[in-house]
Formats: C-alpha cells, sequence, structure tokens
C-alpha cells in the first residue's frame, strides 16, 4: 500500500470507531480497487465534492526525437483526466469577487 493510500487508510481508522486498521486498508483499497474498474472499462469516476475523473483518447501522432530532430510515431493511447469541482476550486482559490464598474 503507497504512502498516501496507508495515510487515507489510518484516517479512515481514527475517524470511524468500529473499524480495525486492517478492515480500514483493506475498504481503502477495496474503493481504489473499485475507481480502477471503472476507468479501465472506460467510465467516468464522480466523486461529489471532490470532482470527476474521466479516460480520454490520444490519437496516434508524429513526434520529433529532440537529440537527433528525426520524426517518430507515437501510438494511440488513453490518459487520465481529473475536473476538480467548483467546491475544491473554491477551497484552492478562494471566494472570488466579481467587480461591477458601473
Amino acid at each position: 500500500m503507497g504512502k498516501a493510500k496507508a495515510d487515507l487508510a489510518d484516517a479512515v481508522y481514527r475517524r470511524h470507531g468500529g473499524l480495525s486498521r486492517r478492515e480500514s486498508r483493506r475498504l481503502v483499497g477495496l474503493i481504489f480497487d473499485r475507481i480502477r474498474g471503472a476507468l479501465a472499462g472506460g467510465r467516468p469516476v464522480l466523486i461529489s465534492g471532490f470532482g470527476t475523473f474521466r479516460v480520454r483518447p490520444r490519437r496516434p501522432r508524429l513526434g520529433r526525437n529532440p537529440r537527433t530532430g528525426e520524426m517518430v510515431p507515437i501510438v494511440a493511447s488513453r490518459r487520465l483526466a481529473f475536473r476538480p469541482s467548483r467546491v475544491v476550486l473554491t477551497d484552492l482559490n478562494g471566494a472570488r469577487k466579481v467587480s461591477q464598474d458601473v
């Protein structure tokens, strides 16, 4: 289990009085497995109040080798995109006031 994942499991353990540390780790692991499975299946994952994870396709294209300048084909792939919720953006940037000069 990675450090951030272990920290999350520890936070679940401390916050919830009825779970053991092992159960907390298993619960967090199960959540991440479900998220990974949905994304692998091409389905977006919405976490209310946090944001949306979505898989986006990337078309094949030609790139350039920076050392030689030679054109190199880059195969099609999929990438993970995240769009934060307004709640997260507000927490990050604070409430912005729009000036209304009349």
